[in-house]
């Protein structure tokens, strides 16, 4: 058996990216103030109310799921506010839709009308 020769260290010439590191949503939050209403406690106040308001059932047409497990469900704005507190606040803006909805036709019809 032969003697192992040491492996030339490559990671010494990889930029750091440390410096660069920012939150997820860091640039987003800065792009959209708005984005920080989400985390009030007015916010998941309303989100609440409006998953009792809607059965936490899904009111997508034809889904209807129901779920006691909200982290499934989200109280989605009818009409985007793009940061109109009027629409963001809203209760009759607001409905519940199960994630797989939201995730899917939800969002398709949104980037298709940009809505």
């Amino acid at each position: 058996m032969g003697k192992h020769r040491a492996l030339p260290n490559r990671l010494a010439s990889l930029p750091s990216r440390l410096s660069a590191f920012q939150p997820r949503d860091h640039g987003r939050r800065e792009a959209a103030p708005w984005r920080r209403w989400y985390n009030t406690t007015e916010w998941r106040r309303l989100r609440m109310e409006t998953l009792k308001r809607d059965r936490f059932a899904c009111q997508w047409p034809g889904c209807g799921l129901m779920t006691g497990d909200t982290s499934q469900l989200v109280a989605d704005h009818r009409e985007s506010h793009r940061g109109d507190e009027r629409l963001f606040w809203n209760p009759d803006n607001l409905q519940t839709l199960c994630k797989p909805c939201y995730d899917g036709p939800k969002a398709k019809l949104e980037a298709r009308y940009g809505s």
